[in-house]
């Protein structure tokens, strides 16, 4: 995948949009209630991250098909769920007779400021935003807005591809070396560029019927949008696959053999 530069202003900016609307249905069938990313790298942290108690508000921003508000109402929260895509709102909410009446969706765009505000101000106890800071081509306006949105000590749990290790730059790959006279494979990663961000297309599941666009940023200034919001990190997590996991069918895809490479980062920040 070649990197590209961030769109600018002449650019459209509406492009991810016509991504997820196209690929709706396709991400709805093939994720479903989840797949080994969520079920062994992003979800077990997130219950302890949170730290929820029944009957708490939760915010949970770029819901996808809803799979992580579903969770959430299975914890005993109350769940307000938007994405930008009404395509893949219209998806959860067929999936939602599994926790009839504790989630509340919207279509809303998660950099749009004043309509993120409109859901009310302190009214959530947490938020959360799995696997889709990269897919917003502006993040300072939702740290923002959930810096006003979350009540005192309320803190926001948020997951991303790791931008070291596996962004639109990263090259996986495998070497034969010889060690103590045995020949063995080694698996790494090659990244050509970290700290300048960019935009790429690429394909989050194979198949898709449309690319979607990446918004690649370094660590630093993920964080830097949380921080100029008010926002403090109190946990971070860098999660691999354990080395007995299963390879899938791409003999490069994530899996045991990178065991010490970590494809997910989980972190917590909290409002002061």
């Amino acid at each position: 995948m070649q990197p590209q530069k961030i769109m600018s202003n002449s650019e459209p900016q509406h492009d991810p949009l016509l991504a997820w609307e196209a690929n709706a249905a396709y991400w709805d069938e093939k994720m479903g209630e989840g797949n080994d990313f969520v079920e062994e790298l992003i979800w077990p942290v997130t219950p302890r991250l949170l730290a929820l108690e029944p009957g708490q508000r939760v915010l949970d921003v770029a819901t996808g098909n809803g799979l992580y508000a579903r969770r959430l109402a299975g914890l005993g929260a109350d769940v307000v769920a938007f994405d930008f895509s009404a395509a893949l709102i219209e998806r959860a909410r067929r999936r939602e007779a599994s926790a009839p009446g504790r989630i509340t969706y919207h279509v809303l765009d998660a950099t749009d400021e004043a309509a993120l505000l409109g859901l009310g101000e302190r009214e959530f106890d947490a938020a959360l935003c799995h696997m889709a800071l990269f897919d917003m081509a502006e993040i300072e306006p939702l740290f923002r807005a959930l810096a006003r949105l979350l009540r005192p000590s309320g803190v926001f749990v948020f997951s991303l591809m790791h931008p070291c290790f596996n962004q639109p730059g990263a090259r996986p790959f495998v070497e034969s070396e010889t060690r103590d006279g045995r020949a063995r494979s080694v698996y790494g990663v090659r990244v050509g560029g970290y700290l300048t961000p960019f935009a790429a297309r690429g394909e989050g599941l194979r198949g898709q019927p449309r690319p979607q666009v990446y918004f690649h940023r370094p660590l630093s200034a993920v964080l830097a949008a949380a921080f100029g919001a008010g926002f403090v990190l109190d946990a971070l997590e860098e999660r691999a696959f354990p080395p007995d996991h299963e390879p899938g069918a791409n003999p490069l895809g994530w899996s045991g053999r990178f065991a010490e490479i970590p494809p997910v980062l989980v972190g917590r920040l909290r409002i002061l």
